[in-house]
């Protein structure tokens, strides 16, 4: 399953991060970098908020938009009604990096439009949560299938510790069952089924009754136009993570728009 092959990357490049810089000096450049904004803030606007994903590819797809410029992509998904924003960090299947993360980020402080950032990668080992809020993130992806019970409530603990805000991810209701026990602000349903690669909105419309009452929930993948949106805003999303509609579109600030109208 491509999972596992991402989460044993993941573990490869934490080794080889921590050949150059050791844990405890990335642990350092976490606590010495600015408070981070509050992503489950941002998600508890009226309506559907819009997480807005800079993605440079994906496994499914391939390249979407290889060139992209982090930082002006950004700028045009806030002008387009952006309440956050999602960065992919994954390097092998994703071409994305940190740098992508901390050039959004200051992108977004220089033109004084900051949002919340979610770094979105495979997160494995407490050293990837301090390089994320060392890079500037306000949010970690947890991801329940690919973490133990011990892991994904040690990983939960240091974000919230850090001042993050975990988005604990699930594809079905036993993972589900197993956010649930974290408590968590944050509960993001994926609808890509990860055997098959394959989407289907009814995983948010099957699961999203199942969230814990007091969890902010998002639907991640699969979003593709306003007809979409109107289905999650009949089931009580909170938010809507996109990112292949909006990074392929040939005006994503109109995009953007669209789908926040569509969720008002």
């Amino acid at each position: 399953m491509i999972l596992d092959e991402l989460v044993a990357e993941s573990h490869r490049r934490v080794a080889l991060a921590q050949a150059g810089t050791p844990l405890e000096e990335m642990r350092r450049r976490a606590l010495s970098a600015p408070a981070p904004l509050d992503f489950g803030a941002a998600l508890r606007a009226p309506g559907i908020s819009l997480i807005a994903e800079v993605k440079r590819a994906s496994p499914s797809r391939g390249a979407l938009n290889a060139d992209l410029d982090p930082a002006l992509l950004a700028r045009r998904y806030v002008e387009g009604g952006a309440d956050a924003l999602s960065v992919l960090t994954e390097p092998t299947r994703f071409r994305g990096s940190l740098a992508d993360l901390q050039a959004v980020g200051e992108g977004l402080a220089q033109a004084r439009e900051p949002r919340p950032l979610l770094r979105k990668d495979f997160a494995v080992h407490a050293y990837q949560v301090y390089e994320a809020r060392a890079a500037g993130a306000a949010s970690v992806l947890l991801i329940v299938a690919a973490l133990d019970d011990a892991a994904l409530s040690a990983l939960s603990d240091l974000a919230l510790d850090l001042g993050l805000t975990p988005l604990i991810e699930v594809h079905d209701a036993a993972e589900m069952a197993r956010a649930a026990a974290l408590r968590p602000v944050v509960v993001g349903i994926n609808n890509r089924d990860l055997k098959t690669m394959a989407v289907d909105l009814a995983t948010t419309e099957r699961l999203r009754p199942r969230a814990p009452a007091e969890a902010l929930v998002v639907a991640e993948s699969g979003i593709r136009g306003v007809e979409d949106v109107r289905r999650l805003a009949a089931v009580g999303v909170d938010a809507m993570l996109v990112g292949e509609a909006l990074v392929t579109a040939p005006d994503p600030v109109a995009q953007a728009r669209a789908l926040k109208e569509a969720g008002r």
